[in-house]
């Protein structure tokens, strides 16, 4: 028998952690035993790689804590292997151990250590630290590195400290790109989208599968058809991705906020294929435009294509019945939930079905909904409901609600303000007296909004938002002489 070297061991160890081989592996470690080439760092660091890759957690742990001598890449592997399968704390407690050891992070160490305080969502400080490493130890324009930092501040929405991290990186691939924009879309920046989607393109990044749906997520937060048809041309003549079901998705809802519903159903029509969100989404677009019969006609449509509704679907569903007035068919729908298919009836539903009968005068039948809840209802049900005694000027149920309301949000002005409007609708000035007492008491004051329409291309936008910073009845938005937009503030 030839005698076998630790080399030929070594290369047997990496070819196991390509084929992914544990038998293989687990049979070269019996090799490395039975020949006495341990202690050896560099074979028990292709053993760790192996298990590792191999997914074989315990016995990388083995082999590390067997190590009289690890190295950098030992290291590495064992902080990254635990990470890699969501076990974070492990991961920190092996990173701890080899700051312990007198090891500094690198360029590897960095991406599994900044993951892991996402993924545990209490470490924020140590990522702020990490971060200060990374500067100090001349990491900073790494491109790897400085995704991961970009990522970790995304993650916990510290969009400020991104966009710094962001503005640092020199060499910006898409997945930087992406990250940034990403954060954007979380923090609900979406103006900011926008113009770092445009600055992108202006220094020549290429945009792909992933930017597309947080671009076309921000154009119809704000109403941007025009930027939104742009992006679409793009899917269509450059990209050539118009056969992908997460960017066809995201077209449709684009297209439904943006008030096209007959370009979110073209989409729909060009799709190849659909899921479960695809459907939900033309549901939905359907429903905020006042469609409530043809969500109602697509949504079975939908379960006879073969396709079951979520939780999520249900919602979109109700709230389409709810603003087109359809009573009967809500009813159907919501008793479905648990009868058809053995689902648990949410907190969104039950406030969709609430403000559905409230909306329309069945008052009596939303108030013991919301008694028959299996849980505490939440203020989103009462308020459902409070809004509705506010309509049919009912005091009695809307006193029920308010006081409740009093109760889960004790700071909301605009519950006491309801109540007081109802007591005013019917001349119970007593009662309105009483209200305003009581906030005054509280300290609590009626916020300020406003109407805005946008004029721009073309294009008219309606915003209706809280405006109390503004100490004028009338804010004009004026760009090179022309009045761009209007603001006509209520106080």
């Amino acid at each position: 028998m030839s005698q076998i070297s630790a080399s030929t061991l070594s290369s047997l160890l990496r070819n196991c952690v390509s084929l992914f081989t544990i038998h293989k592996a687990k049979q070269t470690h019996c090799q490395i035993l039975i020949h006495g080439f341990l202690p050896n760092v560099t074979l028990q660091t292709d053993l760790l790689l192996a298990y590792s890759k191999c997914s074989h957690i315990e016995d990388a742990r083995q082999v590390f804590d067997a190590m009289s001598k690890r190295n950098m890449h030992s290291w590495n592997i064992m902080i990254s292997s635990y990470i890699k399968i969501s076990l974070f704390n492990w991961g920190l407690s092996v990173f701890d151990d080899f700051l312990k050891a007198d090891f500094r992070p690198d360029h590897f160490t960095f991406p599994s250590v900044f993951k892991a305080c996402v993924g545990n969502g209490g470490c924020y400080f140590l990522g702020k630290i990490l971060h200060g490493w990374v500067v100090k130890l001349g990491f900073g324009s790494h491109v790897v590195v400085g995704c991961s930092v970009l990522d970790f501040y995304v993650k916990h929405e510290d969009v400020g400290d991104a966009y710094s991290v962001f503005a640092g990186i020199l060499s910006r691939d898409v997945v930087i790109w992406n990250s940034m924009i990403n954060g954007f879309v979380r923090c609900g920046f979406s103006i900011e989208v926008l113009g770092c989607f445009r600055k992108m393109m202006g220094e020549g990044a290429k945009m792909d599968g992933k930017t597309i749906p947080s671009v076309l997520s921000a154009c119809g937060k704000e109403g941007d058809l025009m930027k939104g048809k742009e992006i679409h041309g793009q899917v269509l003549k450059i990209l050539k991705f118009d056969m992908d079901v997460v960017i066809g998705n995201s077209l449709i809802d684009m297209y439904a906020k943006c008030g096209s519903v007959e370009y979110a159903e073209k989409v729909f029509e060009n799709m190849h294929s659909w899921s479960v969100v695809t459907w939900t989404t033309l549901i939905s677009g359907y429903g905020v435009h006042g469609k409530g019969e043809k969500s109602l006609i697509l949504f079975e449509k939908m379960r006879l294509h073969g396709f079951q509704p979520n939780c999520v679907t249900f919602t979109a569903v109700l709230a389409s019945c709810s603003h087109s007035g359809l009573i009967d068919q809500g009813r159907s729908v919501f008793n479905s939930i648990s009868l058809d298919y053995g689902m648990e009836p949410s907190v969104e539903h039950y406030a969709c079905m609430v403000d559905l009968l409230g909306r329309y005068g069945h008052l009596e039948e939303a108030l013991e909904l919301v008694k028959k809840m299996p849980e505490d209802s939440p203020a989103s049900v009462w308020g459902a409901l409070l809004g509705a005694c506010r309509i049919h000027k009912n005091v009695e149920i809307g006193e029920t609600a308010a006081y409740r309301l009093f109760e889960l949000e004790v700071g909301n002005s605009s519950n006491y303000i309801a109540l007081c409007n109802i007591y005013e609708s019917i001349g119970r000035w007593d009662g309105v007296s009483r209200v305003r007492s009581k906030m005054r008491e509280l300290g609590l004051v009626k916020k300020a909004a406003c109407s805005w329409i946008s004029v721009e291309d073309g294009v008219h936008r309606f915003y209706h938002g809280d405006v109390s910073h503004l100490q004028t009845k009338i804010a004009c938005e004026v760009l090179d002489g022309t009045i761009k937009a209007i603001a006509f503030v209520e106080f």
